[in-house]
């Protein structure tokens, strides 16, 4: 495994991140419920996760780029979630997050959605993600099981990961409905830690249901581009839009501030179980959205292989 810095975050108390996050969220959706509670056992539907919650020893890990992606991918950059948890002192940890799949692995490039729990000692790895590709007969999403594709636990260029111990415990709800400002729902609780926090750094992980409306979602394209991608233009034209239909299922990291590690501040992916998922944008219906999201503060930042060049 490259290069791994670690730093110690700021773990405000449950009540109190709520707090924040209700005051921010009440000026971006009509309807705003914040509360602690037991976390629900994820392990039912619609999550169908490997453990039952989102709490013990909880961390993020920011893992490669964006760099490695654009002008031009780093196909060599390939990582493994067994790996990871050991590099981030958590070995055998459950993993959620967004990330890209391992062009090695797969053949193609695709949108990876975690959740798995890693090898231990005692265990193999379950591995419950998914893969979000462009379907090569229409240009439809393509969503299908990680363990349908591949045996393995790799991944490829960049992910941001929430991990923990899969215990119960209590985490905080969020539940919004109607958009009356212009924030994402990820954005908006990143946001609301920032202002609050300031430079003292609140990175938080979680999943949520968009439990009505649409949202938009990008897919990358099975193929690399075969031109250097150098503007934000160029890597919006070269993305695969769509919209997708509630519900889906969020699995989400977010940062209130980098201090200094190149991080991805906020990244979603979803999945479905009618076929749907992709990289999280915004939604699209504003009126009749809802949201409902459960999410823990990390104790511990890892930024491992960060990039070297711009």
């Amino acid at each position: 495994m490259a290069e791994t810095e670690k730093c110690v975050l700021l773990v405000p108390s449950l009540v109190e991140i709520s707090s924040v996050l209700k005051s921010k969220l009440q000026k971006n959706f009509a309807e705003v419920s914040v509360t602690v509670i037991e976390c629900p056992d994820l392990s039912q539907a619609p999550f169908d996760f490997p453990v039952k919650g989102l709490c013990g020893k909880p961390r993020i890990a920011d893992v490669g780029g964006v760099p490695y992606l654009v002008p031009v991918p780093r196909l060599h950059k390939v990582y493994n979630v067994n790996t990871v948890t050991k590099n981030i002192d958590l070995p055998g940890a459950y993993i959620l997050g967004a990330g890209a799949t391992s062009h090695r692995s797969l053949g193609i490039n695709a949108e990876l959605i975690f959740s798995v729990q890693a090898e231990c000692t005692s265990a193999s790895a379950v591995n419950k993600s998914y893969v979000a590709s462009v379907s090569p007969t229409d240009g439809s999403c393509l969503l299908e099981k990680y363990r349908d594709k591949s045996n393995d636990n790799d991944f490829g260029l960049l992910s941001n990961l929430y991990a923990c111990e899969g215990k119960s415990g209590k985490v905080i709800e969020v539940n919004v409905k109607q958009r009356i400002g212009q924030d994402n729902f990820v954005s908006c609780m990143r946001k609301s830690l920032h202002e609050y926090y300031g430079e003292k750094v609140v990175g938080m992980g979680g999943t949520f249901l968009i439990k009505e409306g649409k949202a938009k979602l990008h897919i990358m394209p099975r193929e690399f581009s075969a031109c250097p991608l150098n503007t934000d233009e160029d890597v919006n034209q070269w993305l695969k839009f769509y919209e997708m239909n509630a519900p889906l299922i969020c699995q989400s990291v977010f940062v209130s501030h980098d201090p200094g590690y190149d991080l991805r501040l906020e990244h979603t992916h979803c999945f479905s179980h009618h076929g749907e998922g992709g990289h999280y944008h915004c939604d699209t219906t504003p009126d009749t959205i809802e949201y409902v999201g459960y999410f823990h503060p990390a104790e511990f930042l890892y930024r491992i292989d960060k990039p070297s060049f711009n």
